[in-house]
């Protein structure tokens, strides 16, 4: 779809650009990484044995490490790619944590990160339509992002590999024992794995909020950790939640912030320690919070926007 600028009532076209090259979008992206996807840098051209890693970053979220790959043309499998790196990491643990441990001053051990969330991004200005297929699996630890430049200083990040399908990777890479062994450690998490052993109704309540939360917001992204998920908007967390036996429990993320709770329901968590991104708690045990809960989250939505 064309983009135009506004001109009193007149339209201009804004026109795309290419970029010079990848180390152009690269830079662009190291730069950025906090803004764009709340990571943080810790290397580029990292090379361990004999690959090179174009960006290394962590997310302190899932306390795992990101591989990001970028790529100005078409012919290359991200799957091969993938699965490369994730192997890579998987075999050279140690490397990985000395690099993190040398940027951030820290002395962690491996089992202060959790490997099983690692991820693989590729941002690239297109993909064919091979490439968007061969990624579309709920379980899969790749995302794929198309980048777009434009004449008026402008540039577009967009997660272009968001699908609902069941479909599991595991299916088609069960006769590589390399993919077996990176699928076996590496854990994608999704909403079969968040419902998982959860009684009937507590799934419907689910259900039902996920229903009215998308219904109120069309911009909003779903992502499915090991302990809770987070409702994202501009790749910033707006509010996580966990699916317990018989309620949700939420956590609106406001820090510092003076979040109108003019029914005092909700309860100050920024001492406790907890799962989820937030400091303000909220119970929700039926539909009749619901109206409550969204006076909460669009505080924090409004705040990412």
């Amino acid at each position: 779809m064309p983009i135009y600028n506004i001109n009193e009532n007149n339209l201009s076209l804004i026109k795309k650009e290419d970029f010079k090259n990848e180390r152009e979008l690269q830079r662009l992206t190291e730069n950025n990484l906090e803004e764009l996807f709340n990571l943080e840098f810790v290397a580029t051209e990292f090379q361990v044995d004999n690959l090179r890693i174009d960006t290394l970053a962590y997310d302190s979220e899932t306390n795992s490490f990101v591989i990001i790959e970028y790529k100005n043309v078409k012919n290359y499998s991200v799957i091969d790619q993938g699965y490369s790196y994730l192997s890579l990491l998987l075999n050279n643990k140690a490397e990985f944590v000395l690099k993190y441990n040398q940027v951030f001053s820290k002395n962690n051990g491996k089992e202060d990160f959790d490997f099983t969330q690692t991820r693989v991004m590729f941002i690239s200005p297109s993909y064919t339509t091979y490439q968007l297929k061969s990624v579309e699996f709920s379980d899969i630890a790749f995302e794929l992002w198309k980048v777009s430049k434009y004449s008026n200083d402008t540039v577009l990040f967009d997660k272009v590999n968001n699908t609902d399908t069941s479909a599991s990777i595991k299916q088609v890479t069960n006769s590589d024992k390399n993919k077996q062994k990176v699928n076996k450690e590496i854990k994608k998490y999704t909403e079969a794995d968040t419902l998982n052993g959860k009684s009937d109704d507590i799934i419907s309540l689910y259900e039902n909020l996920k229903e009215y939360i998308l219904s109120q917001y069309d911009d909003i992204e779903i992502v499915h950790l090991k302990y809770y998920l987070v409702f994202k908007v501009n790749n910033k967390i707006i509010a996580s939640l966990s699916v317990l036996a018989k309620s949700l429990k939420t956590w609106i993320n406001l820090k510092d912030s003076d979040i109108s709770d003019p029914d005092n329901r909700i309860r100050d968590v920024s001492n406790i320690g907890h799962h989820g991104v937030g400091d303000y708690e909220f119970n929700i045990t039926s539909d009749d919070d619901f109206f409550y809960f969204n006076r909460l989250f669009k505080q924090s939505y409004d705040e990412k926007l």
